[in-house]
């Protein structure tokens, strides 16, 4: 009895898989990874390679012509210890831009997605039209922006003027370029405001009607819903908009040449110049690993910070 008891309660192992499915295992395996090739032999070639490179080269001195000579630490103790002077001025100015610029980026686009959310004459055009200089070259809008910003006869002074404006030295100016920078980053926020409007037009309907039964208002709807039913959006697009802000590159290389006086030698324009202009592709390599250790330590920040002020639906917070 006991005997036919446990054989009752003895779970059969699991069959063993026959040699046909592990032969078609292996087969969508195979034509899984032939699929996939192009895309991992590019993020091999592209991405991962130059990484692995430009980490090796940090370690070197280096000038494009011979064989690198290694030299251990000295490119990162030179700029740590100021003996590349504009490194500090690159990493200020750059520090300066992406804390003012991101922020006010999110905010500007948020308030926009909302806008463009609401009914209003019109609606598509003006989503068109705020989505319009995403389309436009980056490099071509600079050249337009730095001619409307022209202090002498740019348009945006002569506008000013009109109505007694004095004349601004938007981009001659030690005080005003990066303001002028991080006012111009606000003309390139067409995606983030795309994206936002993408996550306001996914919040259930049925939310609001509850917040009017309840005596609401349009802020308690914008507080208690919109907010935190955006929270992850807001969240992708900070990321996102931490790691862009940066790279920033093209605007001051076009725009200032990292000019005047060295206050708008943003990082990425300051590695560029060293590599491709000094030829010293050690010290430009050496700030490119630092930089990228500068941006995966914000982005680990918020990833922690991340579960107190993210709600996703359907989940505790913080959990």
């Amino acid at each position: 009895m006991k005997t036919l008891v446990d054989a009752q309660h003895t779970i059969a192992p699991a069959p063993a898989p026959s040699e046909g499915i592990r032969k078609r295992k292996r087969t969508e395996l195979k034509y899984g990874l032939l699929f996939a090739s192009p895309v991992l032999l590019g993020y091999l070639a592209f991405v991962l390679g130059p990484l692995v490179i430009t980490f090796a080269l940090g370690f070197t001195e280096y000038s494009m012509v011979g064989t690198p000579k290694f030299v251990g630490l000295d490119n990162f103790t030179r700029l740590f210890t100021g003996k590349e002077p504009l490194f500090y001025d690159a990493v200020v100015s750059t520090f300066y831009y992406v804390m003012v610029s991101v922020p006010l980026g999110i905010v500007f686009s948020f308030v926009l997605a909302l806008l463009l959310n609401s009914k209003i004459k019109g609606r598509a055009f003006f989503r068109g039209l705020f989505y319009l200089p995403v389309i436009i070259p980056l490099a071509a809008s600079s050249v337009i922006w730095l001619w409307m910003l022209q202090p002498d006869f740019g348009v945006v002074n002569y506008v000013l003027g009109l109505f007694g404006v004095p004349k601004i030295p938007w981009l001659s100016s030690d005080s005003t370029v990066i303001p002028t920078l991080i006012l111009f980053s606000l003309w390139m926020t067409g995606n983030t405001m795309v994206i936002f409007l993408a996550g306001l037009q996914n919040i259930p309907s049925h939310l609001y009607e509850a917040i009017e039964v309840d005596g609401g208002n349009t802020l308690h709807k914008i507080w208690y819903i919109t907010l935190p039913m955006s929270s992850s959006i807001i969240f992708f697009n900070t990321v996102i908009g931490f790691v862009n802000a940066f790279q920033t590159f093209v605007q001051p290389a076009v725009m200032t040449q990292g000019g005047p006086n060295n206050a708008s030698y943003l990082i990425v324009y300051y590695l560029f110049k060293e590599g491709f202009q000094f030829t010293k592709f050690g010290t430009a390599s050496a700030a490119a690993f630092l930089l990228f250790l500068i941006i995966l330590l914000c982005t680990a920040v918020l990833f922690k910070f991340s579960d107190s002020l993210v709600y996703y639906e359907g989940q505790e917070r913080g959990k």
